[in-house]
């Protein structure tokens, strides 16, 4: 995983350059940083973003995790699928009891309705009333 500024998100696919382009699995996996920073005071150790796994980390807000929920970061639209399960990697590449810490922080594994960029920086916009909030 690496950081970058920018990335091509295509729809009914994933983001370009994701192990699961192309694939049905997920397309896009997001995370809240409120999230890891909770795991990271269970862990007793600062928890880098990029060592999770996932696609993209919200700095700010909440992710809807109610299945059929629709959200949109940029001009990409989203659809929540499920609650993501952390990745059986954390203990090895952050330390061990990091898939521990992040049992229901794992964050949401998404479908991508449309094509477009998604940018370090883009509005994060949830449905309210898809997520069952209104």
């Amino acid at each position: 995983p690496r950081v970058v500024a920018a990335a091509a998100a295509d729809a009914g696919k994933a983001v370009g350059g994701d192990r699961y382009h192309r694939s049905k699995h997920r397309h896009v996996t997001l995370q809240p940083l409120t999230d890891l920073a909770a795991a990271s005071a269970d862990l007793g150790q600062e928890i880098d973003p990029g060592l999770t796994r996932r696609n993209v980390t919200l700095t700010h807000g909440d992710l809807p995790t109610k299945p059929g929920s629709f959200l949109r970061i940029g001009d990409v639209e989203l659809q929540v699928l499920r609650i993501a399960a952390p990745c059986r990697l954390l203990d090895d590449w952050i330390a061990p009891g990091a898939r521990r810490a992040t049992p229901a922080r794992g964050g949401g594994a998404c479908r991508l309705l449309s094509s477009g960029t998604v940018r370090a920086g883009d509005v994060v916009v949830g449905d309210a009333a898809a997520a069952g909030e209104a």
